[in-house]
C-alpha cells in the first residue's frame, strides 16, 4: 500500500495528487492535511451541517447566472459589479488573463504558485522568471524586479502578495509605487489568493488602487480563506473594461450550486469567519516556534496561511515527505517541482496546535530518528551538499546546518502562546501590535548571487532609497521615499502613467518598533540556534490580549477585502 501512495506522487508532475486519490489509495481514511492551504477554522461545523442538510437540493439544480452571484458576493464585499468577474477557481480566471490580455511575455517571481509559470508557456509565451535568492530569505526586491523587466522587455509583471510557497509579504505602498512606475505595461497582476491571513499591515490590499488604474487586476481566492477549495470559487477586481472583457469570455453558468449557496450564506457568519482568521494567525505563530526547535530546520517568515521551511543538510524532501506519509499519515508539500526551488524545501499549511504536535513528532522520528533509519547524517559528521550560495556554504560548513548560534535561547525563553487555549481567543485583536526585534542582529557573510540555471541575473538597480521588503508581520512599515525607477519603455501605443498616488500617512508607530528606515528582509535562520517565532511575526514578546469583544454581523468592508484582524 505505502508503494502505491507515493507512486501517486511520481505521476503527478505540478502538484502533489489530490486528497480523494490518496484516500483511496488508504484503505478510505485520508492523512492529516498539511498540503493544502487551507482555513481549517470555516466553514464552521453548523455551516457544515446546513450544507449536508441541503445537498440534494444543491446538486439537483442549475445554479443562478454568475451575475446573480457576483452581485451577491459584490454586495457584501461593497465592490461595484462591474469591476469584478467571478471564476470556476482563481485558476480559471488565470486561464482568461492569458488568453485574452497576456500578448507576448510575462514576468513573474520564482519559486511561486507554478501555474503563474506553465499557463503561458503552454499558449506559447515567454516567461522571464525573476529568481527570489534563498541568500535573503527569497524576499522580492521590487526596485531590482523592475529593472529586470525592463531589461527583458517583459509586457505583462505578476507579483502574489503573499507570495506561495514561502509567504512572502510586500507593503501596499510599495506595490502601489510598482504600479505607478509600470503603468506602461500592457498588464500588472497582483495575486492576493492568501491576503486574508496577513497580519502586518491594516489595509494591505490594493483593491481599491486596482479599479482607478487602467492596466491593474487584483485577483483574490475565496477557497482558500473559506476552507472550501473543492467548491472553487475565486473573483477577480479591476477597471470596468478590464473586468467586463474577462467576465464576456467566461462559460455560462462556470459557477456551481455550492458556490451560490455559501456566497449567500456568508452574510449571516461574517464573525465567525473573522474569528477563523485570528485562530490562524495565532496558529501560524504557534507552529513557527515549534518547528523552529527542531535542530538544522529553517523557518522562513510568513503572512499566508503556510510555512515555507528547509530541511536539515543532508535530507531528501521525497524521501521525507515519503515516510511522513506512510509512517504517519501526514501529508506535506515537498517543493522539489517548483521552479527556483528544491527538494529541500517543503511548505507546511497551519494548522491546529493538535496537529502541528503530531507533525513535529513525525518530523522527529524521520530527520532524527534511529540513525539507520533518520534521513539526515549525525551532527558533525560533515556534508558535500552545496547550495549554489557562497554565502550559506560558508555557514552550512561551519555551523553543519545549525544555523547562527546565539538566537536559540531567545526562542526557549520566549512563552509562546500554548498556555492560550482557543475558547480564550479574544473575538477581536489590535490592529497594531508591539513590534520590537533584537538591538542586534547576527551578521551574515555577504551573500553572493545564487546559481540558479537558466535564469538572467538581475541587474542591480540604481535606487538607492527604495525600502526593502519587510519582514512578515512587522506592522510600522515607514512611508517609501521618491525612487528613480527605471525608466518607462516608450513602445507605440503605451498607457501614460496615471498621476502620482497620495501616500496614506503612515500609523503611529508601536511601542518598541524600530526606528529609521525599513529593515533588510531577514533571511531564514537554522533552529537549533536560528529564527524565533517573535522574529518571525517582527516583535519579542506575546501578543497582548485585549478584553474579549462580542462580534456581530458581518465586518465591514476595510476588514474583508485587507483582512483586517478586527
Amino acid at each position: 500500500m505505502a508503494g502505491n501512495v507515493t507512486s501517486l506522487f511520481r505521476g503527478t508532475a505540478a502538484h502533489s495528487p489530490s486528497m480523494a486519490a490518496l484516500t483511496r489509495e488508504g484503505d478510505g481514511a485520508g492523512p492529516v492535511d498539511f498540503c493544502i492551504p487551507c482555513n481549517p477554522y470555516f466553514p464552521t461545523p453548523a455551516m457544515f451541517d446546513e450544507l449536508a442538510g441541503r445537498l440534494r437540493e444543491i446538486i439537483t439544480y442549475y445554479p443562478s447566472s454568475a451575475d446573480t452571484i457576483t452581485a451577491e458576493l459584490c454586495s457584501l464585499l461593497q465592490l461595484p459589479p462591474q469591476c469584478v468577474a467571478m471564476g470556476n477557481g482563481s485558476t480559471e480566471l488565470i486561464t482568461w488573463i492569458d488568453h485574452l490580455l497576456v500578448r507576448e511575455s510575462l514576468a513573474i517571481p520564482v519559486p511561486t504558485f507554478g501555474r503563474w509559470t506553465d499557463q503561458p508557456l503552454e499558449t506559447g509565451k515567454r516567461v522571464d522568471m525573476f529568481p527570489l535568492q534563498e541568500s535573503t530569505g527569497f524576499a522580492l526586491d521590487l526596485a531590482q524586479y523592475a529593472q529586470f523587466i525592463r531589461s527583458r522587455g517583459t509586457r505583462v509583471a505578476v507579483i502574489c502578495n503573499p507570495n506561495n510557497p514561502d509567504g512572502g509579504f510586500i507593503p501596499r505602498q510599495s506595490l502601489i509605487q510598482f504600479m505607478d512606475a509600470m503603468a506602461d505595461l500592457d498588464l500588472i497582476v497582483i495575486d492576493e489568493s492568501f491576503l486574508e491571513f496577513a497580519d502586518a499591515e491594516s489595509e494591505p490590499s490594493v483593491v481599491e488602487d486596482a479599479v482607478m488604474r487602467p492596466n491593474v487586476i487584483v485577483l483574490r481566492s475565496l477557497g482558500k480563506n473559506f476552507g472550501l477549495h473543492g467548491i472553487r470559487f475565486g473573483y477577480l477586481v479591476a477597471n470596468p473594461a478590464l473586468a467586463g472583457k474577462v467576465r464576456s469570455m467566461l462559460p455560462k453558468w462556470n459557477l456551481n450550486s455550492f458556490a451560490e449557496t455559501v456566497v449567500f450564506m456568508l452574510k449571516e457568519h461574517g464573525a465567525e469567519y473573522m474569528e477563523s482568521l485570528h485562530m490562524v494567525r495565532r496558529d501560524r505563530l504557534d507552529m513557527a516556534r515549534q518547528l523552529s526547535a527542531l535542530p538544522g530546520l529553517t523557518v522562513y517568515p510568513s503572512q499566508g496561511n503556510f510555512l515555507f521551511v528547509r530541511l536539515p543538510v543532508g535530507a531528501e524532501g521525497t524521501v521525507v515527505r515519503d515516510r511522513l506519509l506512510t509512517e504517519h499519515r501526514i501529508l506535506v508539500r515537498e517543493c522539489g517541482n517548483k521552479i527556483g526551488s528544491s527538494s529541500r524545501f517543503l511548505r507546511l499549511v497551519v494548522r491546529p496546535q493538535v496537529d502541528v504536535r503530531r507533525l513535529v513528532s513525525g518530523l522527529e522520528q524521520v530527520l532524527y530518528g534511529t540513525r539507520r533509519g533518520a534521513a539526515v547524517p549525525e551532527l558533525g559528521t560533515g556534508t558535500s551538499y552545496s547550495s549554489g550560495t557562497a554565502a550559506v556554504d560558508r555557514l552550512v560548513s561551519a555551523t553543519n546546518g545549525a544555523g547562527m548560534q546565539g538566537l536559540a535561547a531567545q526562542a526557549a525563553a520566549w512563552p509562546g502562546p500554548a498556555a492560550v487555549q482557543p475558547a480564550q481567543m479574544p473575538a477581536q485583536m489590535p490592529s497594531q501590535l508591539p513590534s520590537q526585534m533584537p538591538s542586534q542582529m547576527p551578521s551574515l557573510p555577504a551573500p553572493q548571487p545564487a546559481a540558479v540555471s537558466n535564469f538572467p541575473t538581475p541587474q542591480p538597480a540604481a535606487m538607492s532609497n527604495f525600502p526593502l521588503a519587510q519582514p512578515a508581520g512587522v506592522s510600522n512599515f515607514p512611508t517609501p521615499q521618491p525612487t528613480a525607477w527605471p525608466a518607462a519603455a516608450q513602445a507605440p501605443g503605451a498607457m501614460p502613467a496615471p498621476a502620482p498616488t497620495q501616500a496614506r500617512p503612515p500609523a503611529q508607530a508601536p511601542p518598541g518598533a524600530m526606528p529609521g528606515m525599513a529593515q533588510a528582509p531577514a533571511a531564514g535562520l537554522g533552529a537549533a540556534g536560528g529564527l524565533t517565532a517573535a522574529q518571525v511575526r517582527g516583535r519579542t514578546q506575546p501578543e497582548p490580549q485585549p478584553q474579549p469583544q462580542q462580534p456581530t454581523g458581518w465586518p465591514a468592508v476595510g476588514a474583508m477585502l485587507y483582512g483586517q484582524a478586527g
